[in-house]
């Protein structure tokens, strides 16, 4: 294990964080808030830090191997949810614990959406603006940004690229060399934000909370600068907005650059977890506004519509934003949305969840389990856009599953030994573990009243799921510190 090499990309990373604590300085200049000085503080204190790591090995250069990647990756998020909370600790208005300031951070971070606070419409612009620019830079992982804009990391990056990016297959890229497709995406992400950021403002919003919501629409965060979230604006055209942006962004962004590139949409027809994702939104849709409407749970098919429309897409792309408080709504249908955010968004995207593709890939195994029953002696492959997929693959996404179902069973336990009600429990973990944000229950609202080693819990949980359980998995097993 070369640990000289990751102190020193650790130390280089961290520096790099440090200087987004800076923007919310300007935010606090502009809007005469009076409360840039915690930021202040926190840029010092995260830059020193990593200038103390970076400076005794600032002349170590050598390749990275794929077990110092993954070993890298894990400790920057851990490490990362630490510093950016910095400023929340400092901050007189909010005037939080430690592990409320983590938490907080790292759900910023991890695009989970979770808050343990309220009162948002009084606090300062500048934490507003921060919280969600976390979310923002979290959103396509800092990691890809990293390895896009500084070459002075002397790597190539694929290892960090390999362990940070979300789907099963981390293989395939847009362009031969991985700093170019980790630019290319970067410049789809921050196209896709900008043009959010104008529709909202055109929509309605003015220009802070336009930007302030397309970093977490486009980054599939669901931070909001008001406590009612969308609820807050009341209006459709927002809405409409934001469930424009939620469904592109949670599809994959090959796709996106495929189509751009080709002035075409046929290759949104043609992917097999595209058309999968766009029928659950469908079906999920259809089934909460048939609902709704025969329960009179509100006035008007088009009311009823709306809100449907809008909290489908919302936790089923496992953003977060609400109009409305959905743990009320009658019957099967809070728990409905919930279990649609495991399925979560594609591949490629800045959502969470299992993902798509690994959902289809699990329904097409048990659907040639049961045609193996009728034909015994066939051999059925299971094909993606027509093309097989390979038996590793299959058996990849099964592993995925299963220690993804066994991780989940664990935690909701535990948070039941500490205390919680099965409801409270099973939501809180669902929500953390596919970075969604708002659960059922005591934390349907928020997770302030969770105690401390729950939170601590499911700052884990939220780690796990940004990183796709394995990576982590991976640095805790013995045989990884083994030469």
């Amino acid at each position: 294990m070369q640990l000289f090499i990751i102190q020193r990309i650790l130390g280089l990373l961290m520096v790099l964080f440090s200087f987004t604590m800076l923007p919310p300085v300007l935010v606090g200049w502009i809007y005469n808030d009076l409360s840039i000085a915690p930021f202040i503080k926190g840029f010092l204190l995260v830059l020193i830090v990593g200038a103390v790591l970076w400076f005794p090995v600032r002349h170590r250069k050598r390749e990275l191997r794929l077990r110092e990647g993954f070993l890298v990756v894990v400790l920057f998020w851990s490490v990362l949810g630490i510093a950016g909370s910095a400023p929340l600790i400092f901050s007189h208005e909010l005037q939080i614990s430690f592990v409320d300031a983590v938490f907080e951070s790292v759900s910023a971070l991890t695009t989970t959406g979770a808050t343990v606070i309220v009162g948002l419409d009084d606090l300062p612009k500048s934490i507003l603006f921060y919280r969600q620019q976390l979310q923002w830079l979290g959103g396509m992982g800092i990691i890809v940004l990293a390895v896009a804009i500084l070459p002075i990391l002397g790597i190539g990056g694929i290892q960090l690229y390999r362990a940070e990016a979300p789907g099963p297959v981390k293989d395939s890229k847009l362009t031969p060399r991985i700093k170019g497709t980790a630019k290319l995406l970067w410049i789809i992400y921050l196209t896709f934000t900008v043009t959010c950021a104008v529709a909202y403002y055109i929509a309605g919003m003015d220009v802070f909370d336009a930007i302030s919501h397309s970093f977490s629409t486009v980054a599939i965060g669901g931070f909001s600068t008001h406590d009612a979230s969308m609820g807050y604006f009341n209006s459709h055209a927002i809405e409409l907005v934001a469930v424009v942006f939620m469904l592109l962004s949670g599809a994959n962004f090959s796709l996106h650059f495929i189509a751009w590139r080709s002035l075409s949409l046929k290759a949104y027809q043609r992917d097999s977890e595209f058309r999968l994702y766009g029928l659950l939104i469908v079906m999920l849709t259809i089934v909460s506004l048939a609902y709704l409407y025969f329960m009179h749970v509100y006035g008007t098919f088009s009311e009823s519509y709306y809100h449907a429309m809008f909290q489908v897409v919302s936790i089923a792309t496992t953003t977060g934003f609400t109009t409305t408080d959905y743990s009320h709504w009658p019957g099967f249908l809070p728990v409905l949305l919930v279990l649609a955010s495991f399925v979560g968004g594609c591949a490629g995207s800045t959502g969470g969840g299992m993902k798509v593709i690994r959902v289809l890939l699990l329904f097409k195994q048990g659907w040639r389990e049961v045609l193996r029953l009728i034909h015994p002696n066939a051999r059925i492959a299971i094909k993606l856009n027509k093309k097989p997929v390979d038996r590793t693959v299959i058996q990849a996404v099964w592993g995925f599953f299963s220690v993804y179902v066994g991780i989940f069973l664990l935690f909701m336990m535990i948070l039941m030994a500490a205390g919680m009600d099965q409801v409270t429990a099973f939501s809180a973990v669902a929500a953390t573990l596919n970075n969604l944000g708002p659960g059922l229950g005591e934390v349907a609202q928020n997770y302030q009243e969770v105690g401390d080693f729950s939170k601590w819990l499911l700052c884990l949980s939220m780690l796990m799921g940004r990183l796709e359980i394995f990576t982590l998995l991976v640095v805790l097993t013995p045989a990884f510190w083994r030469k």
